[in-house]
């Protein structure tokens, strides 16, 4: 198999599973979902640390740091939003809520819109013949950050939701 042929394989080996990855994240970010012990909590210490971790690495660029802080910033207002469009729901099998549909696919079509952009730009992954260009440019800081912001944001506010619904939902009664 020629370099070539590689390359165009392992491109379309990568397009195909971020394609699958999308598919399913649009899905889960529009339909009704039962609350998960543990996956808002794995957002609200992953993403401040993935923030943490990018502002790090850009900290010899005030402007790639300014725009993820803003992409931050955008981010958690669009979570405060995110949590004031989501429908919630206590029943006796578990605590649901169903996300806003605008809210999630605008995200993700943003996500799209910068990965094909990466794509037409660089190649993906980057051919050895084109440019070496910058993996953490400004816009994708402030992507990132948008979507770090958000994220983190929109699990904080289902983490206490989940706590008050679950302090005034009465709690079983068992024979003494």
């Amino acid at each position: 198999m020629t370099p070539q042929q590689t390359h165009v394989l392992v491109t379309l080996v990568l397009l195909a599973f971020i394609a699958w990855r999308l598919q399913a994240r649009i899905r889960r970010m529009i339909a009704r979902q039962k609350l998960s012990t543990t996956r808002p909590w794995v957002n609200v210490v992953l993403f401040p640390l993935l923030i943490a971790i990018l502002a790090f690495g850009s900290h010899l660029h005030p402007p790639a740091q300014a725009s993820l802080a803003g992409g931050v910033a955008l981010g958690v207002a669009l979570g405060v939003i995110g949590l004031r469009l989501t429908r919630f729901e206590v029943s006796a099998e578990g605590l649901y809520y169903t996300p806003s549909a605008h809210i999630g696919v605008a995200l993700s079509v943003l996500l799209v819109a910068r990965i094909a952009w990466r794509f037409v730009t660089t190649g993906f992954p980057p051919s050895a013949a084109a440019p070496a260009a910058p993996a953490l440019t400004p816009l994708t800081l402030a992507l990132l950050g948008t979507l770090a912001g958000y994220y983190f944001a929109y699990a904080v506010g289902l983490l206490r939701w989940a706590a008050k619904s679950r302090s005034l939902s009465p709690r079983p009664q068992t024979p003494s």
